[in-house]
């Protein structure tokens, strides 16, 4: 009788290992061309001059004042993404209701609207000629051009990231212990603060980091909302956009180090999370 090969050291594709190393090797090559050489030349022109001037670019007024607004606008955004996050997959995960299904379309609207398109929004419902912007303007309040419109135009750009991560996490784990809880006559923020929050709080983590990285890195609604007012609305990408349009390459690219610094950073947190709670995450990559 020929012995059958365990499944465990069945091979798990057919192809030969010279197409394996084929297909490896392509993929490599095409990680480098369009990743890894571009954050490359972003840090080596960022230091071309030296750390001296990188340091310079960075203390500069309008620099400053950029990083200090990106830092409030992410500061603003992100905490309300997260509760907006929480309550819309506490809703979609743990219960049934009309309108389940729009919600979900709405939550994923801005993956499928240009962040130019969103931003526009925002100046055809507060801009001068609108319905509500005269009547903000009569009450001393500036959205656009100001930083309040900078931050309508990042939540609304960043809203799902958390909200996505949460929705499978919580749809896998079911509402089993919160009902338990209840049945042991905690109360509904008992509840929440020790059975749900500890269940999520890798994926919260997950999507926050996310949410938080594009807020930063945010360009196109943005641009269109801030008038771009050197020193007032302008974030760091914006910032980077005029130092590189004045050919102030180096101060552009210390700039761009930073950004690509935070990506980094966000990317191996990212990678750590997954690693260590890969059981908790696995649904959360495969949506």
């Amino acid at each position: 009788m020929t012995e059958q090969r365990s499944p465990r050291f069945r091979r798990a594709t057919t192809e030969t290992p010279l197409v394996q190393a084929l297909i490896i090797g392509l993929s490599l090559v095409f990680l480098s061309i369009f990743l890894l050489l571009p954050l490359i030349a972003v840090f080596s022109e960022a230091f071309r001059n030296g750390a001296s001037a990188w340091f310079e670019a960075l203390i500069e007024p309008d620099a400053l004042s950029a990083m200090r607004l990106t830092l409030l606008v992410a500061v603003i955004a992100v905490p309300a993404n997260m509760v907006f996050g929480i309550a819309a997959a506490w809703a979609i995960a743990k219960f049934e209701f009309r309108g389940k299904a729009f919600l979900i379309t709405l939550i994923d609207l801005p993956f499928s609207v240009s962040p130019v398109i969103s931003g526009l929004v925002y100046v055809l419902l507060f801009g001068s000629n609108s319905l509500l912007g005269p009547w903000f303007k009569s009450m001393g309040i500036e959205i656009l051009f100001a930083v309040p419109g900078i931050v309508l135009a990042t939540i609304f750009v960043t809203f799902p990231f958390v909200a996505r991560e949460l929705i499978p996490v919580m749809q896998e784990q079911g509402s089993g212990d919160e009902e338990a809880a209840i049945s042991l006559g905690a109360s509904g923020w008992q509840t929440f603060w020790r059975v749900t929050l500890p269940n999520i709080r890798w994926g919260l983590l997950y999507g926050v980091l996310l949410c938080n990285a594009r807020a930063m890195g945010e360009f196109g609604a943005v641009s269109v909302v801030s008038g771009h007012i050197r020193g007032v609305t302008n974030t760091m990408p914006l910032h980077i956009e005029i130092l590189y349009n004045e050919y102030n390459f180096a101060a552009a690219f210390a700039v761009a180090s930073l950004l690509a610094g935070l990506a980094l950073v966000t990317l191996v947190l990212k990678t750590a999370i997954e690693l260590r709670y890969a059981d908790q995450l696995s649904a959360v990559r495969g949506h």
